[in-house]
């Protein structure tokens, strides 16, 4: 019904910046909420931010004041600008959607993941 497709992820050095993006696509009729999650290797999928339909935003603070999270609701788009990168912030990291549909269910989507890798 609906779908996530994440892009721009790579790697980087460390003090670097990239920008992830993530589209909501399919049978959509409104996005509550949009968030980013990552998951190293070895641990548990962690929190990153968050961004309400209200614009209301929310960072884990390992990453407050390096990452900027943004939405372009007619676009049903989320971005994630990750500036001052450290190696700690490699990992896989997720968009994840809670969406109405236009048959109003509630689908908590996911997307597949984009490879983040910060090293010298």
């Amino acid at each position: 019904q609906v779908q996530l497709a994440e892009s721009g992820g790579g790697s980087v050095q460390p003090g670097g910046s990239l920008r992830l993006s993530c589209a909501a696509s399919g049978s959509i009729s409104s996005i509550r909420y949009m968030a980013w999650y990552r998951q190293s290797p070895g641990k548990q999928r962690e929190w990153v931010a968050h961004i309400g339909s209200s614009g209301s935003i929310n960072y884990a603070g390992s990453v407050k004041g390096r990452f900027t999270i943004s939405r372009d609701n007619a676009k049903n788009t989320v971005y994630l600008q990750m500036d001052k990168l450290i190696p700690e912030d490699t990992a896989v990291y997720y968009c994840n959607a809670q969406i109405t549909t236009r048959s109003l269910s509630t689908v908590n989507s996911w997307g597949q993941g984009t490879q983040v890798t910060v090293s010298s």
